[in-house]
């Protein structure tokens, strides 16, 4: 199985926007720009390394950069069956499943920036990573130091981060290193995050969240605080605001996710450091990082190497990995001609059922929403039907964003809106975007009304 890891605060870095101002993607650091109030793109293009180490520019770049990289990915139809993320990239883990929307999870982020800020002018505090001991050792450290000073991340196997007051951290370090670490690396960060420091900033933040109404989720996201799954919206609304103050137990989610079946970790986000994690915490895990258009390529080939991905659903039985939706559907077919090796696993589901549909002549306004599965034969034509339901929940799911979503269909696919009908057969599938991929066609079968979907948005 397949689990998404998002990076947190401390993964930016200058000009990390550059890649993806000709990406479609880029269209999310308008929209944050709009929420935020402030100019993510030019923080994303512009910013040097000390303005996006304060914490409010380092959060809200961090999170829309991370979204870019998921939007990007979910063009190819690719779903993880489990989400996490460190730190802030919880808030990134709980907006791409769905139980944050985008702008509440804009607006939790720089809600949740500020505050921190603001707690760690309050409160003088600093942060160092402690290589080389065992956790227990690195707790005895802060414990004999006698001092404000805690264990804030659990990161990895000998990587330990500790927090607090600057006295504190440097008798704690002292400490450690006569326990026996490898190395004690202080941290260049404005305050002491993830200790008893940061309470007022889960004060104010619990306000927020409460206000954002996390949602339920069908894909889990393992937490920070207790190093469990959790898909509930209620859940999270107490989660979230305990992380601040609690330590993050990113080592145990990591093998949370091994014992739930995750074999495969993709860091979608800049700084590729949660991948190194990965590796030296689950023993035989199949990590990747991609931070760049230039890497989706990278992120095929590696699908392809690996077994078959599954998703697992509310009752844990095992699915196929499948193409999610009108959204994923239709990005994946403007995307096929550049990759070529999408296995075809990922393009479809149920191959009977495609000629069963056919046979029917349904019309595609009442055809629900399925993606369906031929078998793999040089020479065959592939009919890759999208039919829509209910076009904007399905979008706004993956997202939340189904304004902008629709507004991608009506510039750039236009489909007509008529009385088109399925064809009584394969043969007869019209190959309508004219994408040729080696010896595969698709043809695209349905047309959505747009109409309609700015309709249903509008109520």
């Amino acid at each position: 199985m397949l689990s998404f890891t998002f990076p947190g605060q401390g993964s930016q870095r200058p000009g990390m926007g550059r890649p993806w101002v000709d990406h479609e993607s880029w269209e999310l650091v308008e929209e944050a720009s709009d929420v935020a109030g402030r100019d993510v793109a030019r923080l994303l293009l512009d910013a040097d390394a000390d303005e996006l180490k304060d914490t409010r520019n380092a959060q809200l770049t961090t999170f829309v950069s991370s979204l870019m990289v998921l939007d990007a990915v979910e063009r190819l139809g690719i779903e993880p069956s489990y989400c996490a993320g460190h730190s802030l990239g919880e808030y990134t883990a709980l907006a791409a499943t769905g139980a944050l929307s985008f702008a509440d999870g804009v607006r939790l982020v720089c809600e949740r920036a500020d505050a921190m800020h603001e707690a760690g002018n309050s409160n003088v505090g600093t942060m160092a990573a402690v290589l080389g001991l065992d956790d227990d050792q690195v707790e005895v450290a802060c414990r004999r130091a006698d001092s404000d000073v805690w264990v804030a991340n659990f990161n990895a196997p000998g990587q330990v981060v500790i927090a607090g007051s600057p006295a504190g951290v440097e008798r704690a370090s002292a400490v450690a290193k006569e326990l026996g670490a490898k190395k004690v690396m202080p941290l260049q960060v404005s305050g002491a995050f993830h200790t008893p420091f940061m309470q007022p900033a889960r004060d104010r933040l619990r306000k927020a969240i409460a206000e954002a109404g996390p949602r339920d989720t069908e894909v889990p996201v393992v937490s920070n605080v207790d190093a469990l799954a959790h898909n509930t919206g209620e859940e999270w609304a107490s989660l979230l605001s305990a992380q601040l103050s609690s330590p993050v137990r990113w080592k145990h989610c990591l093998l949370t996710l091994a014992e739930l079946g995750v074999t495969d970790f993709a860091e979608l986000g800049p700084g590729g450091v949660l991948t190194g994690m990965a590796k030296r915490t689950v023993e035989g895990s199949r990590t990747i990082s991609i931070a760049t258009p230039e890497e989706l390529d990278k992120l095929i080939e590696w699908v392809n190497i690996g077994s078959p991905l599954t998703a697992v659903d509310r009752n844990d039985r095992h699915r196929p990995l499948r193409l999610c939706g009108c959204q994923r559907a239709r990005h994946a077919l403007c995307h096929l001609a550049q990759a070529e090796r999408l296995p075809a696993h990922l393009l479809a589901r149920q191959a009977c059922e495609v000629q069963q549909v056919v046979d029917q002549r349904a019309h595609v306004a009442a055809a629900g929403d399925h993606a369906f599965e031929v078998p793999d034969r040089s020479c065959i034509e592939f009919a890759f039907i999208v039919l829509q339901h209910d076009f904007a929940e399905t979008v706004d799911r993956a997202h939340r964003r189904a304004h902008v979503v629709c507004n991608r269909v009506t510039e750039r696919v236009e489909f007509a809106v008529g009385d088109f009908q399925l064809r009584s057969s394969l043969r007869d599938a019209r190959f309508e975007l004219g994408i040729q991929i080696r010896h595969r066609r698709f043809g695209l079968l349905a047309r959505l009304h747009i109409g309609g979907c700015a309709h249903r948005e509008q109520r």
